[in-house]
């Protein structure tokens, strides 16, 4: 059995409508199962998923994902997608049964948490005067975002660098590629 790594996770949350989602042939691919699978779940407990746990995308908002993420899985679908919100998420994750299910539940409830973890910092960063106080969260955020960018990066005897620049810190973090042996 394969098990789901945060990263796996991480790298399917997208943006749309201002909300931090996975698309539902994402979500599917976590738990290792057909699209349609996922789909059947929500349409057999309607009661589970109310405004706010699940939308489907526009034709627009579907094109605009194609365009930027260049993602085949629904390229070539002529359903419209729908995406599942954190709370969306964790409901699937009641109705959804076994040992993938659970380990795939677990890395998408720390992927978004951290998420929260990293935008409660930069929150809390703007508004702490004390200097010692600042830069321990300049650490943690960090941190926060080297685990979710860099965490299992795989090359050779390169160096790789991510910048980030927010408002209140601007966070470097390089990772330097031992030889593969």
């Amino acid at each position: 059995m394969n098990i789901v790594k945060f990263s796996d996770v991480n790298s399917k949350i997208i943006t749309v409508r201002d909300e931090k989602v996975i698309l539902d042939s994402e979500v599917a691919e976590l738990y290792g199962v057909e699209t349609m699978r996922i789909n059947e779940a929500v349409k057999n407990n309607p009661d589970k998923f109310p405004q706010g746990y699940i939308f489907s995308l526009t034709k627009e908002e579907k094109q605009e994902v194609i365009e930027i993420f260049d993602n085949p899985k629904i390229k070539f679908s002529p359903a419209l997608p729908k995406a599942f919100t954190r709370k969306g998420l964790y409901m699937l994750a009641t109705i959804l049964k076994g040992e993938r299910a659970t380990e795939t539940t677990i890395a998408i409830i720390e992927a978004f948490d951290s998420l929260m973890e990293l935008k409660e910092t930069v929150a809390e960063l703007s508004s702490v005067p004390d200097e010692f106080q600042q830069k321990t969260l300049m650490q943690k955020g960090g941190d926060i975002i080297a685990e979710l960018i860099g965490g299992e990066m795989q090359t050779t005897e390169e160096e790789t660098t991510v910048e980030l620049n927010f408002a209140v810190f601007k966070f470097k973090h390089t990772v330097k590629k031992k030889p593969a042996n």
